[in-house]
């Protein structure tokens, strides 16, 4: 997405070999007008997939999952990485281990939320070594309900994630995807979208 690699390219910045601080326009501060297109993006590549939900991770995955699940007309479902009060319902969770937090959650989606009837899309906002979307996966699964794909705004083509989630049979659409850092900056490889 032409608009997204620009955005990459002005704003972006390198942090060692492996991380890429996008806190001005995606995991922070947000663009709405940016993330309009992103949601449109995806819903026109899945449109026809009859999809029921939409599912992410908190925080940062939230805004471009919610502008998903606009366009689609469907609901937006994102795990809590943090069981509060109110969660009184049967909970479905998985372990989660954060690349750049360099910790495991347990994230939880109440039960009540999925079903064996709803067709859903996993929506993420960076996919680098896999764990996030492998955790909402086993929910998805746990749940009894189909996995349409999993659509990811930034990818890290050079680590692991995308061929771990591949490998369970469920597609990825990636926005932009990197190959690399070379010198500070990004390097780029052809997107999925």
């Amino acid at each position: 997405m032409d608009a997204l690699i620009s955005r990459i390219k002005q704003d972006g910045t390198v942090l060692g070999e492996d991380i890429l601080k996008v806190d001005s326009f995606l995991t922070h501060q947000v663009d709405p007008v940016l993330m309009r297109q992103i949601g449109r993006a995806f819903a026109q590549r899945f449109e026809a997939s009859g999809i029921t939900k939409v599912v992410t991770i908190e925080a940062s995955g939230n805004v471009p999952a919610a502008y998903v699940a606009e366009e689609l007309g469907v609901p937006m479902i994102f795990a809590k990485k943090a069981k509060n009060v109110t969660m009184n319902d049967e909970l479905l969770t998985a372990e989660v281990y954060s690349f750049t937090k360099k910790i495991t959650s347990v994230v939880q989606i109440s039960r009540k939320f999925l079903s064996a009837q709803d067709k859903v899309l996993i929506i993420d906002d960076f996919l680098a070594n896999g764990q996030a979307a492998l955790g909402l996966i086993d929910i998805l699964k746990a749940a009894g309900a189909e996995i349409a794909g999993v659509g990811i705004v930034i990818e890290k083509s050079f680590q692991s994630g995308r061929s771990l989630v591949e490998d369970t049979g469920i597609p990825v659409i990636s926005l932009a995807r990197i190959a690399g850092f070379e010198q500070g900056q990004v390097i780029f490889r052809e997107a999925d979208l």
